[in-house]
């Protein structure tokens, strides 16, 4: 089977500029999905998407492909990650006559990632016929424990009807997306537009540092202090 991995890189960040060429450690975001992903071995090809030179240039550098940059129209705050692999698979098409079996999209803002949790997903994929595989964490605060205010400010239940739950321990297990990885065939891809559907199967992520999403200020900070800590403790 042959599995194409895709990393999808803006130039543009609002809330952390110059995001994926941001220094994390000793090398730029973007550089931790390309490195994970040439190392799995996974891959027939490993591609960044991208409409801006630099990330280009520093993503050829570390071993990935950036065959084109990215149209300006998918490049704005309202283009979907489906939009640009869409985009991307109607090109490889037409430049090679031939779709990858599956494809696997691997976003910067998931550094932490490991080799095995690829294998993991594309084992679960094989494995199970299913159409796409969607990772999923468990979510730092359990749906039953949330609460909304009314019009007048009084509190209820996220989750209208819920049984009297008092311990945690008793809580049904959830799971929340927590965009590590999004596997699935291309036929998915094409005809759902997107990395769902009926038959998406789950791949659980139970490492927090794993499965940190690097959206805001606050999570870098996050991601930083988990490289310190891995490096007193001397975990590579």
């Amino acid at each position: 089977m042959k599995i194409l991995a895709i990393i999808p890189a803006r130039g543009g960040s609002k809330r952390i500029p110059g995001k994926n060429l941001k220094l994390l450690g000793d090398k730029p975001l973007i550089v931790w999905s390309i490195e994970v992903a040439l190392a799995s071995k996974s891959f027939d090809r490993v591609m960044v998407s991208t409409e801006d030179s630099k990330i280009a240039e520093v993503s050829k550098n570390f071993g990935a492909e950036v065959p084109w940059l990215r149209p300006a129209h998918l490049a704005s705050d309202e283009a979907t990650s489906e939009d640009v692999v869409i985009d991307f698979l109607n090109r490889i098409n037409t430049e090679t006559g031939a779709m990858p079996d599956a494809l696997m999209l691997l976003q910067p803002t998931s550094p932490f990632r490991t080799v095995r949790s690829i294998h993991r997903a594309i084992d679960l994929f094989e494995k199970s016929g299913g159409d796409s595989i969607v990772s999923v964490s468990p979510p730092a605060t359990h749906p039953y424990l949330c609460k909304v205010l009314d019009e007048n400010g009084e509190m209820k239940p996220f989750i209208p009807d819920q049984p009297e739950i008092h311990r945690t321990q008793d809580l049904p297990a959830v799971y929340q997306l927590d965009g590590v990885i999004y596997l699935a065939s291309t036929q998915n891809i094409l005809v759902e537009k997107n990395f769902y559907s009926k038959h998406t199967r789950g791949l659980i992520i139970d490492d927090p540092h794993e499965s940190i999403d690097i959206d805001t200020p606050f999570d870098w900070l996050m991601a930083e202090t988990i490289l310190a800590e891995s490096k007193r403790k001397g975990i590579p």
